[in-house]
């Protein structure tokens, strides 16, 4: 059994989102002791001890989702994020954040998925926080929940384009120049891509 859990490989998705929801969090943080930020349903008491990383990890063994999922996760929290701008996501709300996007993008994506008893003990909350965060979420989103195979791949790059700068910049630390992207948010709309910085 023991050998089976550590043959488990997780998909370079789970570290491409925890490192940048991690930079996006921290930055947030220091935006947060210079400007007060509103508190949300999903904002906990504390911060939590469990690192973004170990959080996507334990989500993606135990909720059997499928990696897509993660991916149109990302891009449910960048229109929650866009559409509620004065919720940024820091270190005290990203969990909750990402267990009940996770929930919904697998409610929506996969045909086969557990119920929110189930993923509210994977995140650690109660069924009935669970059930709360989904519908704030499903409101906060507006209820805009298909995401187009080109709006699909676009996250997926630019994912994969923050990785490749972010291991550029571990070679070069001093490279200062390039200023900290805490988030795009991708019009569906239009040909070209709009960013937003999310404060």
């Amino acid at each position: 059994m023991a050998d089976l859990e550590a043959t488990v490989v997780m998909p370079k998705i789970i570290t491409f989102l925890s490192s940048l929801l991690q930079r996006v969090a921290e930055s947030n943080d220091h935006t947060h002791q210079l400007h007060p930020q509103r508190i949300s349903v999903f904002h906990g008491l504390t911060r939590p001890n469990i690192s973004i990383q170990s959080y996507l990890e334990r989500i993606f063994k135990y909720a059997n989702c499928s990696p897509s999922c993660f991916v149109v996760a990302y891009v449910y929290l960048d229109r929650f994020a866009h559409k509620q701008p004065s919720f940024p996501i820091n270190s005290f709300n990203v969990h909750r954040l990402l267990i009940t996007s996770v929930l919904v993008s697998a409610k929506f994506l996969d045909d086969i998925y557990y119920n929110n008893a189930y993923y509210a003990k994977v995140g650690g909350i109660s069924t009935a926080e669970m059930n709360l965060l989904e519908v704030d979420f499903l409101f906060g989103l507006g209820f805009q929940l298909n995401v187009t195979p080109t709006t699909f791949n676009t996250y997926c790059s630019y994912l994969q384009r923050e990785m490749m700068q972010s291991s550029v910049e571990l070679d070069n630390p001093l490279n200062i120049s390039r200023p900290l992207k805490l988030h795009c948010c991708f019009s569906e709309d239009e040909s070209t891509h709009q960013k937003q910085l999310a404060v």
